[in-house]
């Protein structure tokens, strides 16, 4: 089995590839990069993610990365405010099913745990992936915070992931926690949303 991660530079998704690698996926890692300080610090702190999960599995992971900045300027444009975790999440989720079906993947893998931020909630997750059409695998999904970090200490990610970078400036202050999937692809016929996957999927790069 072939899967794609959606990699940040955090804590949850390294570890969740490392557990799917370990369950005996093939994994490809996918950065959406978000702009000048995303490819001076964090794109630096995702080589050096993938570099130690190579080192701790024994095991191939290609990187790749896309451009999310653009998606992000409209996102934020043209977005009510508290939607705009849940329009970013649905845009990279399409991105990253279509770089899988060109690879050949069976799905993708996220980071996510029930409740741990605003965009994980139940219903968000739901609306989020509606229409997506593509198993996403959350293997992290039941676990709480202390225990993803106690298995990002183990393998060696956690001291990589903590260390500072630039963080998204779009997160609203009030993100909504029970999003309406009506209202979810009403905002999303405005965004030119098609045009924006094909742009970051035709921008993907290899780095290693």
């Amino acid at each position: 089995m072939r899967f794609v991660t959606l990699l940040s530079d955090g804590i949850d998704s390294p570890v969740a590839s490392y557990v799917m690698s370990r369950a005996g996926a093939s994994v490809i890692l996918l950065h959406m990069c978000i702009g000048s300080h995303d490819r001076s610090g964090k794109i630096e702190k995702i080589k050096l993610i993938a570099r130690r999960l190579e080192e701790v599995t024994g095991r191939y992971f290609p990187l790749y990365v896309a451009n999310h900045e653009k998606n992000q300027a409209v996102i934020s444009e043209k977005c009510e405010r508290s939607y705009r975790c849940v329009l970013c999440k649905r845009v990279m989720q399409h991105v990253a099913r279509e770089f899988a079906k060109e690879n050949g993947c069976t799905g993708i893998i996220m980071g996510d745990s029930v409740g741990q931020v605003a965009s994980q909630t139940l219903r968000n997750i739901r609306v989020e992936e509606q229409d997506l059409n593509y198993p996403i695998i959350r293997p992290l999904v039941g676990m709480d915070k202390s225990e993803i970090i106690d298995i990002a200490k183990r393998i060696g990610t956690f001291d990589i992931s903590v260390a500072q970078t630039y963080r998204c400036d779009i997160v609203p202050l009030k993100p909504v926690i029970g999003a309406n999937s009506e209202k979810v692809l009403d905002i999303q016929e405005s965004l030119n949303f098609n045009q924006m996957i094909r742009d970051s999927v035709n921008s993907i790069a290899r780095l290693n």
